[in-house]
Parts: structure tokens; C-alpha cells; sequence
């Protein structure tokens, strides 16, 4: 939300009309990542100017948009031998309505013959019909498997949503199968573990993505479990520090907002002009509803009151940086994922040629589940996740050696492996250039805890004391 000045002004044929005005976007001392590819530095002697309505729409993230991705890429001779997927769902209706304007009418039924559409996208809706053959957590067997209301819901999922994932599959399907030969012809549910939250938007946005990867997409032989944790966090949600680092961040950042009192001022703006108290307003909701109608190429709703009320600003991200609070709050979410996610990699990293682990494991998540990883791994400058983001973790098996094994860590495409807080650094032009496993196993152990002066996750999470913020 950092993006966008949010502003509601006159106009002759709209009395009160609320718009998205630039601003700065949120900074990061931390740059987004380039590929190991390219080792050649580009030199600036001024910073770059902003662009937030690009990143309104790199947020959106246009499926008609051609990527060059870097999944699978390694050195020759490598084998590939697991992939952990984690995505945010795709394009959804807004969470959020804003008060005395009119919802935008968005048809979330799935047609072929709509923009945007997918070459997968009719024999999709077909196989989605046949999903009672699949094996089901009873919990998820009664969301439904496609959008389906004419007139979209709150949150959603959208065609566009389901087509972002269409297309995240395809990318995923020929660097992994048609590529390395990652799962048989002859799969099944021993090869590929799929897990997602309880809402509609994540299942659906994960069977996209699946019908677009797997080498022949059939439903006896998939299983569909549930994650009841946004956080994904399983038998290991139980961390009293980490929901206090939380509510700690939030204070802060409130103190931040009634110390500025130009700030404070366009809050009670903002919230007299939407209706609500001024102490529960999130900027992030206006703001949410507000994309959609960028994402969908909607004129932007009339209001009643005009008001200028710009949206957070470069600082308070430079803020929460040099706090450090939400890092340590992230640090204690990621962990139980990032520590499944090592388990897996080390057991398949040991294990025989058609051993037990699942080759293949996807996490449909949200962005408050993506964000935190990003975050604990070091990749603050990634950027807030877009629609249908993708972290993918590679795990390679050197030549010649039952013993070496290496990580790859990849963000929508790109190889950030060398910017993570485990492998930055190392040195990519000794004898071993990948990342070694061992790196990331020691950090997701031990290494990553040193920000909450922990030496493991439970110590981490059931301290005694925590510092005062």
C-alpha cells in the first residue's frame, strides 16, 4: 500500500471521486534480486526515479505478459531431484468494499471465450467437474472447485486468478517435466503432496496450477490436504513471542502514524470519508478495493466527501526495517514451513531413487503466509507479494557424488539464491557453485534464531522475557 497516494477529489461529473495518485514506493535497503546469471554490476550515479503505477501493475500481474524464468536452470550434469512450491493465490474480488460507492461488477464464472483466457482453460473447467474421483480432507470436499458466481463474491478467485495459475503450471511443467523428467508419466500421490488453506480462492488457485504442471492430470491419484494455519505451521503454531512481536510491530507502527500530525490528520480524513473510526482504519483496505478496479481496468468509484489522504509513505518502511520487530515476528512464522520444507530436502537428499519423499510438494498460501518467508529468508527487497507469486526451493544432487547437494531458491522466476540470509555469502566461483543444502539446513536450525537471541525455535518462541519496544 506503500505505492499509491489515495485521493478523493471533485470533479464536474463525479461531485467526490476517489483516485490512486502516485507517490514514492516503499523502499528497501536491500535491492530486488537479479539472477546469479548476470554477475556484472549496472552502475548509477543517481537513484532511479519511482514508477508506482508500474508497480500497481506488476502487483496485478497481467497473465498476457511474457516471462523469462529461470526455474530448473543449473549446471550440466546436475540432477534435479525435489521441488517445494509455494504461491499466493491469483487475482480475487476485493476483501474490502468501500463504504457509499457501488461494488464493482465482475463476472467470476470461467469462460473460454473471456479475457483473459488460457490454451488449458475449457479442458480445465471440464476435469474440474470430475472432482469427486480425488481424495479429499473432508473440510476442503465442500468448497467449490472453480469460481462459480456470476457476480464475484468477496475474495474470490477470478478468471484472471485462475489463469495466472494456468500459466504458473505451464512455466513449472517445462522446466521440471519436459526438462528433467521431475515426476513419471505414471505418477501418483506418492510423488506429489499438495496442501492449502481452507478458502476457496487458494484450493482453486492451486488446482490451476497443478492442472498446468502435472504430466497428465488425474484425479484418483491426487490427495488434497488441509492447512489450517495461514501460516502453514502445522503441529507447531503454539509461539507466544512471535504474536507478541506482531502486536508489538502494530503498536509501533500506530505511535509512528499519531506522532505525525499531518498523517494523523488525513487518517481522520480518510476515515470520515469512508465511514469508519479512525483508530481501526487500515490504510491496506481502501487500497485493496481500489486495485481491483486498476487490475481490471474499472473507472474508480464516487465518494461523498472530498479529502486528500495520501497513503503510508518511504519512511515507514524504512521504519519498520530499523525496527526490526517485523523481521523477528517473521522469523517465528516462516519457521515451521522453512523447517518442513529442510526436513524434506534432507530426507531426499539421503534417500534412494524412488524413495519415499514426494518429488513435487505445493503450498497455495496467501500473502501474509508468502510475505513472512520472504522476509525470514533475508529477501526483504523482493518486494509485497503480487497475485500468484511463486517461491520455489530446487534441491540438486552434484555428479560423481552421493554426498553434495545443493538449494536454489527462486521468486517468481528469478534466482535469488545468493541474496538469501544463508547463502550470500558464499562464493559462486569456487568448486562448488550452488548453494550447498548444508547452508540452509544451519540456518533454518539454528542460524536464523540469532535475531531473537535464540539458539532454536522453541527456546525462540517460549522466552520469558522479551525486550520492550
Amino acid at each position: 500500500t506503500g505505492y499509491f497516494s489515495l485521493t478523493i477529489q471533485t470533479s464536474a461529473d463525479c461531485p467526490s471521486k476517489m483516485q490512486l495518485v502516485p507517490t514514492n514506493p516503499v523502499s528497501e535497503e536491500v535491492s530486488r534480486g537479479k539472477s546469479r546469471k548476470r554477475l556484472n554490476p549496472v552502475i548509477h550515479t543517481e537513484a532511479p526515479e519511482p514508477d508506482p503505477i508500474r508497480e500497481a501493475y506488476l502487483y496485478c500481474n497481467f497473465p498476457n505478459q511474457t516471462e523469462h524464468t529461470w526455474e530448473g536452470h543449473s549446471l550440466a550434469d546436475y540432477k534435479l531431484l525435489s521441488v517445494q512450491v509455494m504461491i499466493r493465490h491469483g487475482d480475487r474480488y476485493p476483501l474490502y468494499s468501500i463504504p457509499q460507492t457501488k461494488r464493482p461488477a465482475i463476472d467470476c464464472t470461467l469462460s473460454p471465450n473471456r479475457v483473459p483466457s488460457h490454451p488449458l482453460l475449457a479442458s480445465f473447467i471440464s476435469h474440474m467437474a470430475l472432482g469427486a474421483q480425488g481424495h479429499w480432507d473432508t473440510s476442503l470436499a465442500s468448497l467449490p472447485r472453480i469460481p462459480n458466481n456470476r457476480v464475484c463474491e468477496m475474495g474470490e478467485l477470478t478468471q484472471t486468478g485462475v489463469v495466472q495459475h494456468l500459466k504458473n503450471g505451464a512455466i513449472l511443467h517445462q522446466a521440471y517435466i519436459r526438462q528433467h523428467k521431475l515426476l513419471p508419466a505414471d505418477w501418483s500421490s506418492r510423488h506429489v503432496w499438495v496442501e492449502t488453506t481452507g478458502k476457496s480462492r487458494t484450493l482453486q488457485s492451486g488446482l490451476a496450477l497443478l492442472y498446468g504442471f502435472l504430466p497428465g492430470f488425474a484425479w484418483p491419484r491426487l490427495a488434497l490436504r488441509q492447512q489450517w494455519s495461514t501460516l502453514f505451521c502445522s503441529a507447531a503454531c503454539d509461539c507466544p513471542a512471535r504474536n507478541r512481536y506482531l502486536d508489538q510491530e502494530q503498536k509501533r507502527q500506530y505511535r509512528q502514524r499519531v506522532a505525525d500530525t499531518e498523517l494523523e490528520r488525513t487518517y481522520v480524513a480518510m476515515a470520515t470519508a469512508l465511514g469508519v473510526a479512525t483508530r481501526t482504519l487500515r490504510a491496506a483496505n481502501p487500497v485493496d478495493a481500489l486495485l481491483c478496479h486498476v487490475c481490471h481496468g474499472l473507472p474508480f468509484p464516487c465518494a461523498r466527501a472530498p479529502a486528500p489522504v495520501p497513503a503510508q509513505q518511504r519512511d515507514d518502511e524504512r521504519l519498520r526495517l530499523q525496527a526490526g520487530l517485523y523481521r523477528r515476528y517473521a522469523t517465528l512464522a516462516a519457521h515451521p514451513y522453512l523447517n518442513r520444507t529442510a526436513q524434506r530436502m534432507e530426507r531426499a537428499a539421503r534417500g534412494r531413487q524412488g524413495g519415499a519423499e514426494p518429488a513435487f510438494v505445493l503450498a497455495s498460501a496467501h500473502d501474509v503466509t508468502l510475505q513472512p518467508v520472504l522476509s525470514a529468508l533475508g529477501l526483504e527487497g523482493a518486494g509485497f507479494p503480487r497475485f500468484a507469486a511463486r517461491l520455489v526451493f530446487e534441491l540438486w544432487k552434484s555428479p560423481g557424488s552421493v554426498e553434495d547437494a545443493f538449494v536454489r531458491v527462486l521468486y517468481n522466476g528469478e534466482d535469488l539464491t545468493f541474496h538469501t540470509a544463508f547463502c550470500r555469502h558464499h562464493d559462486r566461483h569456487s568448486a562448488r557453485p550452488l548453494c550447498p543444502l548444508g547452508n540452509f539446513l544451519s540456518f533454518v536450525r539454528r542460524g536464523m534464531f540469532s535475531i531473537v537471541n535464540a539458539t532454536s525455535y522453541q527456546q525462540a518462541c517460549h522466552q520469558r522475557f522479551l525486550q520492550d519496544f
